[in-house]
């Protein structure tokens, strides 16, 4: 199609007009160069701004989640410690029946293992 349109202005040459096409063009392509290599680094700049963004975000996240894990294992430990410290308790105030529950457990699951 380009050769369609510069062809009859070739053909006439009056004055340098081909001349002054080609320079056109060619000042149009360098000036799109020019606008892509703006356009580029906008975009590196928004994507690093992003990027930055993102991964502040992530760290936030990560902190957030390490600090209720923590909480979360604190509460276990605590109940663990309340339990156990129950279960003691109880045993020393009924160390007969502790010991009937103890029997009564391991009769069914001996009757469990024979099945």
């Amino acid at each position: 199609m380009a050769s369609s349109l510069l062809h009859p202005l070739r053909s006439r040459r009056n004055g340098g007009t081909l001349h002054n096409i080609e320079s056109t063009i060619e000042e149009q392509i360098e000036t799109l160069r020019d606008d892509i290599a703006a356009l580029t680094k906008i975009a590196g700049k928004q994507s690093r701004k992003s990027g930055d963004r993102l991964r502040y975000q992530a760290a936030a996240s990560y902190d957030d989640l390490l600090s209720r894990s923590e909480d979360l294992i604190h509460e276990l430990q605590e109940g663990y410690l309340r339990g156990a410290h129950e279960v003691r308790n109880t045993v020393r105030r009924h160390p007969v029946a502790t010991i009937g529950a103890a029997a009564a457990f391991g009769l069914v699951l001996a009757l469990l293992a024979r099945r």
